[in-house]
């Protein structure tokens, strides 16, 4: 082991004399027992793949977000707090539950205000004058800890880890990035984004997924209604309670996240299963062309040839009939795996006019 440590250890000080906090690597062995370390520094275009030390994609505009990342919330007029929202009873019911919990003080739920950049809702506020969820109070008990996440119906963040869920906060590599869709249907009542600055994440449900206070609402939904941020999702949020008083009071615990980012006409799939084929695919909505999986015939792109929002193409091998006509997408281009770099994965760029113009 020690051999390998040595080993290691040469490549991280060439990495820290050049200043470099990673790399990808490879490791070639000759039948002859040769070894080769290939180090890869792609520089900062460069996104890396997720299975392999090559690209994963390019990034030919400085800064720039795939589209859904740059969705700020749509305003819903008339969106109000829900007819459950009661923050005094809030706070009457969480010191029964908590009778001995330390609460936070004005000074240091206003402290938490100018660090967010937005003001508290009345509901936040009553929760941490109750309870300011700080281990310290808690003096290494686990079971206090357990008490106000049992009596508030999630693991509660303390004052100074509430965090603004936008875009920023759910990152995602570009080469699935791409591919995503923010759809919010008219009767929605969490509008379809990655993130908002409307999100005000409170707590964790144990498994990952972030509870969250809504105040950029969807059509049907009410400001200050509790959403579920699901870690194995990239987009959209599910509602939880209409309500945080709901939340708490009523024990709400129930939540289910959809895939309307994932559905035509926004985005389409076309393989030997897609009705339709690629007609049924052109529509004006389209953003997100699959092409996999065919039998048959490899089928042109005449048919999305100049549709106005169609910024992302992915497209396994052989499945088109001429991969040089995709020069004529204007809007956007994800260049397929195996026609342009098959040791490579895919390079990609989406919608670089709208990128350069956002980032």
């Amino acid at each position: 082991m020690q051999a390998q440590f040595t080993a290691v250890e040469r490549v991280q000080a060439a990495l820290r004399a050049d200043g470099v906090s990673s790399v990808s690597y490879m490791v070639e062995t000759a039948p002859d027992g040769k070894t080769v370390l290939h180090v890869i520094d792609a520089g900062p275009a460069v996104e890396h793949g997720v299975r392999s030390p090559f690209v994963g994609a390019l990034l030919l505009v400085e800064g720039a977000v795939p589209e859904p990342w740059r969705r700020l919330p749509e305003e819903v007029p008339g969106a109000a707090p829900a007819p459950s929202a009661d923050p005094a009873l809030l706070e009457r019911t969480l010191r029964e539950r908590l009778p001995d919990a330390i609460g936070a003080t004005a000074e240091e739920i206003a402290a938490a205000e100018a660090r967010l950049g937005v003001p508290l809702p009345d509901e936040l506020k009553a929760l941490y004058r109750v309870t300011r969820a700080r281990w310290q109070d808690w003096s290494g008990d686990y079971a206090a800890q357990e008490r106000v996440s049992k009596a508030v119906g999630c693991e509660l963040f303390p004052l100074d880890g509430l965090y603004i869920a936008d875009a920023r906060s759910r990152p995602c590599p570009w080469q699935f990035a791409a591919q995503d869709a923010v759809i919010t249907a008219p009767d929605a009542a969490v509008q379809g984004l990655v993130g908002s600055p409307g999100w005000i994440a409170f707590g964790d449900n144990g498994g990952g997924d972030r509870v969250a206070l809504d105040l950029t609402p969807g059509p049907r939904g009410h400001a200050g209604q509790v959403v579920m941020i699901d870690h194995e999702r990239s987009i959209g949020a599910a509602l939880r309670a209409d309500s945080l008083t709901d939340m708490v009071v009523n024990h709400r615990d129930d939540w289910h996240s959809d895939d309307d980012w994932n559905r035509p006409p926004v985005v389409a799939q076309v393989s030997t299963y897609s009705p339709g084929g690629m007609a049924a695919a052109a529509r004006p909505e389209l953003e997100v062309l699959r092409i996999g999986g065919r039998k048959g015939e490899p089928v042109s792109l005449g048919p999305v040839a100049g549709l106005p929002r169609l910024r992302t193409l992915t497209a396994s091998p052989g499945t088109l009939a001429d991969p040089r006509t995709m020069h004529a997408f204007t809007n956007g281009l994800v260049l397929p795996p195996g026609y342009a770099t098959p040791n490579c994965g895919s390079l990609r760029r989406d919608d670089l006019r709208r990128a350069h113009r956002h980032s």
